[in-house]
């Protein structure tokens, strides 16, 4: 057996459950197969092997499903890729000789109010022409400072929750923009074969959601005739890398992966913790009758898990800011979608719902913020920004000049949203580590080198 040409990527895991990307080769004449064996760490046997076809139709790549696992319980893994001529996987007795790496991860416990924790960041530029990345360990290096955090981390660290932008397919739109399947893909697959996040990517679940570099710079308010194609393929390899791990898929009978996908964004639940990850990007209505950045059925399921979720910690992702707006006139942001915004608000407020956090990226720059309401003092809802893992020469970073903070968010006929920054403005690279314990949420943001740069904490209610 052969190392995955990509991942193994640990995704959406649960108590008893765990899924797992790799990839193979292309192969001519011949077939292709991945396979992960598994045992709990401290066993000697191994598990019979998982075996599944690999496809050219996705990119040779495939998602493994665990089932049937203990909770809070580390694993050891090995997985591979092989050739074969026969039309189907190999029985567990044939003999194979898997690659010597041994992965690890975690299930998630079942104690449902014990402190944890969470990696969280976005907007990793890492610029390539012709497939090659220019300086890679540039876009690589952050990620071995979140691998040495996650192995001391006490409480362990849960999950890595990248919020956009894992990629830019629009990096040398200038130039050379890319627009074929084979250009997106071989992008994908250098970006997350880098020594670094492959390593941290192969032992902490990891959950991604979409941002608009991954098709185009705000998209769609830039969209032309001429993107349709750039966009399909955009997001067929999106889901081949992103997607295909996380929870938006639902499993078949036999507990392996349904690849029907109608959907991007999805819910995660750890004890009395849940995250609502939003798609704010694919689904947008930018006319003026009825603008939005979460489509009806998005904003209603929203809407539905803030009011009778029983989560003590409502995390909400959104990929673009949710608050405080920045004073630059693009369009893309919530600013411009106003009234949807405002609706949120109102229900959280409306149905008293405690502790909303709202999770971003995209503005390279991290803060946190509080928002409270000037007739009604039991409301209180905060954000926390993460953004960029890695910045590109050619991209300021965000200051807290670059931010409306002297104005309320919205005004109503029952009084303003009034918001204030709880931290200062970060303007360099940097990552989230988020701890959730019994009365409060630390938030520690981490330089490229793993050094503390800031830290705030958020009461809980």
């Amino acid at each position: 057996m052969l190392k995955p040409t990509v991942g193994p990527i640990i995704g959406h895991t649960t108590i008893n459950h765990a899924r797992i990307f790799l990839r193979g080769e292309v192969q001519k004449n011949t077939l292709a197969y991945a396979g992960i064996r598994y045992r709990r760490r401290g066993e000697v046997l191994w598990s019979p092997g998982v075996f599944t076809r690999l496809e050219p139709a996705h990119d040779m790549s495939e998602v493994i499903a665990l089932n049937g696992l203990c909770a809070d319980t580390v694993y050891e893994y090995q997985a591979g890729w092989f050739k074969s001529m026969h039309p189907t996987p190999p029985a567990e007795e044939s003999p194979l000789h898997w690659p010597q790496q041994i992965y690890r991860f975690r299930t998630r416990s079942t104690q449902s109010t014990r402190p944890r924790a969470y990696l969280t960041g976005s907007c990793r530029y890492l610029r390539m022409t012709a497939g090659i990345a220019a300086a890679p360990h540039l876009g690589d290096r952050i990620f071995a400072s979140m691998s040495r955090l996650a192995e001391l981390a006490d409480p362990p660290v849960s999950a890595l929750v990248m919020t956009g932008d894992q990629i830019y397919v629009d990096d040398l739109n200038v130039f050379a923009p890319d627009r074929k399947l084979k250009d997106i893909l071989q992008k994908y697959r250098v970006a997350f074969s880098q020594p670094r996040i492959a390593d941290l990517m192969s032992s902490l679940p990891t959950y991604m959601i979409l941002d608009d570099h991954e098709i185009e710079d705000n998209w769609p308010a830039n969209k032309s005739k001429s993107d349709d194609l750039l966009y399909l393929n955009a997001l067929k390899a999106y889901e081949i890398y992103q997607a295909s791990h996380g929870p938006a898929h639902e499993l078949c009978a036999d507990g392996q992966i349904n690849k029907k996908l109608d959907k991007y964004w999805y819910q995660i639940f750890e004890g009395d913790i849940e995250w609502f990850v939003t798609d704010s990007r694919t689904r947008r209505n930018l006319s003026a009758d009825d603008r939005r950045i979460l489509d009806a059925e998005q904003e209603q399921a929203l809407c539905t898990w803030l009011i009778n979720s029983p989560a003590r910690v409502k995390f909400v992702v959104t990929s673009v800011v949710f608050y405080p707006d920045r004073k630059i006139l693009d369009g893309d942001a919530w600013k411009a979608f106003a009234q949807q915004r405002l609706r949120l608000l109102e229900t959280i407020r409306e149905h008293n719902v405690k502790n909303v956090i709202f999770i971003s990226g995209d503005v390279h720059g991290s803060l946190t913020s509080r928002l409270k309401h000037s007739a009604d003092a039991d409301f209180e809802v905060h954000t926390i920004v993460s953004s960029p893992l890695c910045n590109s020469k050619l991209l300021p970073y965000a200051t807290q000049s670059s931010f409306i903070l002297d104005q309320p968010l919205a005004r109503t006929a029952t009084g303003d949203y009034q918001h204030e920054l709880t931290s200062p403005v970060i303007s360099q690279d940097n990552f989230a580590h988020l701890v959730v314990e019994a009365g409060h949420i630390q938030v520690n943001y981490h330089d490229r080198n793993g050094g503390l740069l800031q830290s705030t904490s958020i009461s809980l209610r």
